[in-house]
């Protein structure tokens, strides 16, 4: 009886591992089950802390691109809007002269000659298009062509102040020192008495550092002609005082006395 009660004790005792073995099994098969799970949840949550982190540079990047169709829009909705109205109405030469600038900025100097030279064709006397034409073979190292070609555009105006002046004034607009400064001694030799001339040349010695010269010749041009707002602020920041003439204002209730 003693023996089977130790094999019924040994049995209970083997029922108790056997229960153990399967809870622990049963934990580990439940532990397996849910590692995928937490797994994903893991990385779920390492996303978002990401995501969070990078999101500043991330719109920083988003911004990048719209800051640069923001610079070039402008360039592209002029040179849409030009196209437009060149096909509304062909002869049109300004339209040309300001495509053709854009064309060039794009160094696309075919697309620009041809736009310059319609301009021409439709106003021969257009002096932006002329001094835009000097400028780029000037650009191209074609400085004898250059020379030439404003030599005679400079010949065209050799009997008007008037035009001379504004011949100046286009190639001032190109950077074009050298004929600049030639068309304004034309004006000058042609209408010693222009308040134009005088402006112009004395801009151009200002942008020379030449201050002296500078207020000499806005000095005159002021003295000709004193409703220049712009002359009358140059010279007062080179020193220069400025007194400007007031206009005498009369009473219409008043009536004028008859001289007679």
């Amino acid at each position: 009886m003693a023996v089977t009660r130790f094999s019924i004790r040994e049995n209970k005792m083997a029922g108790k591992n056997k229960l153990e073995n399967k809870n622990s099994k049963l934990k580990t098969v439940k532990l397996h089950t849910f590692a995928p799970y937490a797994l994903l949840f893991a990385l779920f949550v390492c996303t978002l802390l990401l995501t969070g982190c990078v999101e500043t540079t991330e719109s920083e990047k988003i911004k990048t691109p719209q800051v640069d169709k923001f610079t070039k829009a402008p360039a592209e909705e002029k040179k849409l809007k030009l196209l437009k109205a060149i096909e509304r109405r062909f002869e049109n030469p300004d339209a040309h002269f300001e495509l053709g600038q854009l064309y060039r900025g794009e160094g696309l100097l075919v697309s620009a000659e041809y736009h310059y030279n319609t301009a021409l064709r439709f106003d021969p006397v257009h002096r932006d298009a002329q001094a835009a034409m000097v400028k780029m073979l000037a650009e191209s190292g074609e400085t004898a062509k250059a020379k030439l070609l404003a030599d005679t555009y400079m010949r065209e105006v050799s009997n008007s102040a008037a035009g001379s002046c504004r011949l100046a004034s286009a190639f001032q607009k190109q950077g074009l020192d050298e004929y600049t400064l030639a068309c304004c001694q034309q004006a000058l030799r042609l209408e010693p008495d222009s308040a134009e001339g005088h402006k112009l040349i004395g801009y151009y010695y200002l942008s020379k550092n030449d201050k002296v010269r500078a207020r000499e010749y806005l000095s005159r041009s002021f003295e000709l002609k004193p409703n220049q707002p712009d002359v009358a602020l140059t010279l007062g920041q080179l020193g220069v005082e400025i007194k400007i003439p007031q206009k005498i204002e009369t009473n219409p209730n008043i009536p004028e006395k008859s001289v007679e």
